[in-house]
């Protein structure tokens, strides 16, 4: 299970990590036993609703975590390094530096009472040792690297003078500034029109060619899975349920739970019909069912789907699912 699917040098190696939530009367699983690797050069795209695990599972490997929440893995590598044994000084460092993260609500991550110039300046100035007058070169260097015109002139400007879109943009700015290996993306077009979404999507993909960095990409969204990706992990209450090249994962996925998001997907041919939906709701992280826990919501369910939970293991050549049927999915065959 914990086998690479990809020959490019690892950014990510991930291997049964579980985060858990121990600040209530009891403790709840909210990520449990997920493998992934990201390798340099790649996208890879967490995919699956709200509430599944996926941001938790992104601050988990940063190291942004608090008191409350208590994480396990067997591996969790940052190309060379293991995360597992730095201190939390030593995983401070490394953000930024090898590691960065691009948030959703660029308005709330970014100052409103400092201006772009020296927000971005500030990581070569804490990080590189670099002077004012260095650092506002470098703030106007990476403006114009990530699209946003007139760098030198809007350097000096706040958050609040610039739109939704030129902000998402700068977080992707201060996210790639120490040129990282690898980037969290934590759905980074969220609430954005199709036409800057897309051009944020192209932006993306750029930095991962021209600097040769891994990226994570956190989404909800398949039409932006299938613009970007590379390969994709699904994953539903928690866990990883389907692994794979993206495109073989759209076109034919293994897992009843992929299939019933690619089919919700409104599509031009049914324009005027009832859009499709999955039935139910996903369940409480603390309130997981002990087997599958899609079966409650799953048209292929049977009896054993109810009683053993399904490994998440090889189904097809780089191929891994947690299904009990995901042969007869793959096959065609009619539930």
């Amino acid at each position: 299970m914990g086998a690479p699917l990809t020959d490019r040098p690892a950014a990510l190696r991930v291997q049964g990590l579980s985060v858990t939530f121990t600040g209530g009367p009891i403790e709840i699983p909210a990520v449990r036993d997920v493998t992934l690797d990201v390798g340099r050069g790649e996208v890879v795209a967490l995919l699956g609703e709200s509430g599944s695990g996926k941001s938790v599972t992104a601050r988990a490997v940063m190291g942004l975590i608090d008191e409350h929440t208590r994480v396990d893995a067997e591996v969790l590598m940052l190309g060379d390094v293991d995360l597992l044994t730095t201190t939390t000084e030593q995983r401070r460092r490394l953000r930024g530096e090898r590691m960065s993260l691009v948030l959703q609500d660029a308005l709330s991550a970014l100052n409103p009472v400092l201006t772009i110039g020296d927000q971005i300046g500030e990581l070569f100035r804490v990080h590189r040792g670099a002077s004012r007058k260095q650092a506002r070169r470098h703030a106007i260097e990476l403006l114009g690297l990530v699209g946003i015109p007139g760098p030198g002139q809007r350097v000096d400007e706040y958050p609040h003078q610039f739109s939704g879109g030129m902000r998402q943009r700068i977080l992707i700015a201060m996210a790639i500034a120490l040129e990282p290996e690898f980037l969290i993306a934590d759905e980074p077009t969220t609430a954005l029109d199709v036409t800057v979404q897309a051009q944020i999507l192209e932006l993306l993909d750029s930095l991962r060619t021209t600097l040769g960095m891994g990226i994570l990409l956190i989404t909800h969204d398949l039409g932006v899975v299938t613009e970007v990706a590379d390969r994709l992990a699904v994953m539903y209450a928690g866990r990883v349920v389907e692994r794979g090249d993206a495109d073989s994962v759209l076109t034919r996925p293994a897992h009843p739970y992929t299939e019933a998001l690619l089919r919700s997907v409104p599509q031009a041919a049914q324009r005027g019909g009832d859009l499709l939906t999955i039935p139910g709701s996903p369940p409480s992280p603390g309130q997981v069912p002990p087997a599958c826990s899609f079966h409650t919501r799953c048209h292929m369910a049977i009896e054993v789907c109810r009683t053993v939970r399904p490994p998440l293991e090889p189904v097809a050549a780089g191929r891994l699912a947690a299904c009990h049927r995901s042969q007869e999915l793959l096959n065609g065959v009619p539930a």
